[in-house]
């Protein structure tokens, strides 16, 4: 092996070393390093992984001037949101920087307290060269940070679809074959008034999902009814109140959907005001995997999304984004999984005998 540069009285692998370990030119290994296009993944992946063997670190500022990339990716996350602190953040972010980490990047993350917050943080990052590209969790229907950075022909890749796809690389979990699935497994149950309620409005994820539902009655022949939408929830106090309101139709649904699991955990508090057994009187099912779920009683049946597998992934996408793969060849989905426990089953009562047991409730 060539000699080795003497850094700070200890000795440096540089480019030359791996160069000469594999047999290839100086030009081949820098290229690979930096991710140029023209190198093949093959190769690319050979050469990384022979300079992860060897010790071979670059030097960051030197990378900066000569490709500039900072190699770092960027998060904002808005914490004022009614589930900001989602307990999958920890796993995502996780999975984020353990996928960076192995292709020698590091991770910038920001918050901020309102939706323009987040775009003036994501612009300030790009304006201070502290990103190469960003990762947008949650995205909208119309997602004003998406606009952002494609008018500054910055790379960034989304957790999730938006309605203008131009532009855009994703990752994203079919939330749309969790409710189609989840309908069908409550009409296989038996249950024919089944409702769904939404999360918010504005995310993709919500209109998806809606689809979703909507699928699944098609498909068993079962006619869309629009009040067995209830109002949007996000949160288990919306929940509850969406729940009520959906049991006090003349014909109550005996059976719901919902598009996040902290809106299904409100359920129970209106099971349980309203005399109401969940997975006896009611069925439940709901999305997310959220631990809390596991400890309901009964537990919650819900479709799970791995969101440290989602961290990895989309860090690695966006990496070959910033490297110059077009967005639209960026384009992954991924199932949700079924998690069954005990808070749907086979109606125990019909819709008349369900509105009888709530009008009895009321007069006691």
């Amino acid at each position: 092996m060539a000699a080795k540069k003497q850094v700070a009285g200890r000795s440096r692998v540089t480019i030359a070393d791996v160069a000469n370990d594999l047999g290839v030119t100086k030009s081949t290994v820098s290229r690979a390093l930096n991710g140029y296009p023209d190198i093949a993944e093959a190769t690319r992946l050979r050469i990384s992984r022979a300079a992860e063997r060897l010790g071979y670190r670059p030097l960051a500022h030197a990378q900066a001037i000569r490709t500039g990339r900072v190699r770092s990716l960027g998060l904002v996350l808005q914490i004022d949101a009614d589930d900001g602190a989602r307990p999958f953040l920890a796993n995502f972010i996780a999975g984020v920087t353990q996928a960076a980490s192995e292709e020698n990047w590091t991770i910038t993350i920001a918050t901020a307290e309102s939706e323009k917050g987040v775009r003036e943080t994501l612009s300030r990052l790009v304006d201070e060269h502290k990103a190469d590209g960003f990762i947008l969790p949650r995205t909208l229907l119309r997602d004003r940070r998406v606009e952002t950075l494609r008018a500054q022909n910055v790379p960034f890749i989304m957790f999730g679809r938006t309605e203008n796809p131009t532009g855009c690389a994703w990752y994203d979990i079919k939330g749309e074959d969790a409710m189609r699935a989840a309908t069908a497994r409550l009409i296989s149950l038996g249950h024919t008034r089944i409702a769904h309620v939404p999360g918010g409005q504005e995310y993709t994820y919500s209109k998806l999902r809606i689809e979703g539902y909507r699928a699944g009655l098609d498909a068993a022949g079962l006619d869309f009814d629009p009040d067995l939408v209830g109002a949007p929830a996000l949160t288990g106090r919306d929940g509850d109140a969406s729940v009520r309101a959906l049991l006090s139709l003349a014909e109550p649904p005996t059976a719901f959907t919902f598009a996040v699991d902290r809106a299904a955990l409100g359920a129970y508090r209106t099971a349980q005001d309203l005399g109401l057994r969940i997975g006896e009187d009611i069925s439940i099912i709901a999305y997310d995997g959220l631990p809390e779920g596991a400890y309901a009683d009964p537990g919650l049946t819900t479709f799970a999304v791995n969101s440290r597998q989602a961290g990895e992934r989309l860090a690695r996408l966006l990496i070959k984004r910033i490297r110059g793969t077009a967005p639209e060849d960026l384009r992954e989905l991924a199932p949700a999984t079924l998690v069954e426990r005990g808070s749907d089953r086979p109606p125990r009562l019909s819709s008349a005998e369900l509105a009888l047991r709530l009008k009895t409730h009321s007069l006691i």
